[in-house]
């Protein structure tokens, strides 16, 4: 693949087109939550994900060589613990609102950076250690309603529960990017991202004997068009950092609150509370101060390579 000419609006551009489409497979996946469980959802957003990777591959002039491997065990743990933190995720969107499910996501980046310092020994200095601190306030902010230990029994455990296995999904996905940034090493992200797929499409049939049904022709629609605007923001996302530095290029993925609160306004009738506006801009703002951080010791130490992925 020929290397792209920087080009810094087109990368924003293609970052907060992807983000879009990312809100928008969401909001699909929480229509389809209502009558299939989340190992079916995962099937088949992984499944329609892979005819658009490959085309996106052929069209490219990358196929097959960009599928080839040299570490398929590798790619069997990231796609083991991607898979369970998709599975959680979309656990979480069957049960609480769309912008909540996003802000408690965002305490993915500090959960890398803790296990970045204790799995690959990354050192973390002063700065990011206090971004990480500031997040964890933040998040939680944003879980005190929901948890019976902070408000006493006025709490749905219900709730408390969504609130809870989506952060555990969140941690589960900062463990696939450690496996990642070791994949990124000596693999092609489109090989990353195709056998991520493959992976979390056979590991969710041992799901269907817990209930698996046969969906609704609108609820099948959205499934199908959750796979397709993954697969299409994977790709998008990927672009994006061709043409532009992950500084200018990874603050947008924080977009995707304002599109999350319109939609789950616009469709499900979610109105965000307070607790969770400002826990998700306290975690927001902590997020951005670590891209920033690493951003600079990239500088410092002349490394520009980038690595792209998303579950879910």
């Amino acid at each position: 693949m020929s290397i792209a000419q920087p080009n810094p609006f087109r990368a924003i551009a293609l970052k907060v087109a992807s983000v879009i489409l990312f809100v928008l497979m969401a909001t699909l996946i929480k229509a389809a939550s209502a009558e299939v469980p989340p190992g079916q959802t995962v099937f088949f957003r992984s499944l329609c994900a892979m005819p658009v990777i490959l085309g996106w591959l052929i069209w490219q002039g990358n196929f097959p060589k960009g599928l080839w491997t040299t570490n398929p065990v590798g790619h069997l743990w990231r796609g083991l613990i991607g898979s369970t933190a998709m599975g959680l995720s979309f656990a979480g969107l069957a049960i609480l609102p769309l912008s909540e499910v996003k802000a408690i996501q965002y305490a993915m980046p500090l959960f890398v950076v803790i296990l970045a310092a204790l799995m690959l020994g990354e050192r973390v200095r002063a700065v990011r250690l206090g971004a990480v601190g500031m997040g964890m306030v933040g998040v939680l902010i944003i879980l005190w309603p929901r948890l019976t230990l902070f408000t006493g029994n006025n709490v749905d455990p219900q709730l408390a529960y969504g609130a809870l296995i989506v952060l555990t999904g969140s941690m589960c996905a900062a463990f696939a990017q450690i496996f990642v940034r070791k994949l990124v090493e000596t693999e092609h992200t489109a090989a990353i991202v195709f056998w991520f797929s493959v992976t979390a499409t056979l590991l969710s049939l041992f799901t269907a004997p817990f209930g698996w049904k046969v969906p609704s022709a609108m609820v099948l629609a959205c499934l199908v068009g959750s796979g397709l605007l993954g697969g299409l923001g994977q790709i998008l996302l990927t672009s994006a950092y061709r043409y532009g530095d992950a500084s200018i290029i990874a603050p947008f993925e924080y977009a995707s609150m304002l599109f999350a609160i319109a939609i789950g306004y616009a469709v499900f009738g979610e109105v965000p509370t307070m607790f969770m506006l400002l826990g998700a801009s306290i975690v927001i703002a902590a997020g951005v101060m670590i891209i920033l951080r690493e951003h600079y010791l990239k500088l410092k130490r002349g490394k520009g390579r980038q690595h792209v992925t998303k579950y879910g």
